[in-house]
């Protein structure tokens, strides 16, 4: 299962647009499949996928802790 979230294009917007918390976010490709996940600071996380990924498209999911965030990713993946 995935993230039930709408898909936003992962450029340097969405980067300055996730926050600076713990979460879990999903990578997309072009057609919005899914194409990985992963859990930790996610404006950190969003930065790193812009410049290294290949994908085109994330999602995120907010949560209160790194432990919060490790639990929603088991959740849904």
């Amino acid at each position: 299962m995935s993230l039930r979230k709408p898909w936003r294009d992962l450029d340097r917007s969405a980067a300055a647009a996730a926050p600076d918390r713990f979460g879990v976010y999903e990578l997309g490709d072009d057609d919005g499949e899914p194409v990985g996940y992963g859990v930790g600071v996610l404006r950190d996380e969003v930065k790193e996928a812009l410049a290294y990924g290949d994908a085109a498209k994330v999602r995120w999911l907010i949560a209160e802790s790194r432990e919060h965030a490790e639990r929603l990713a088991d959740d849904r993946f």
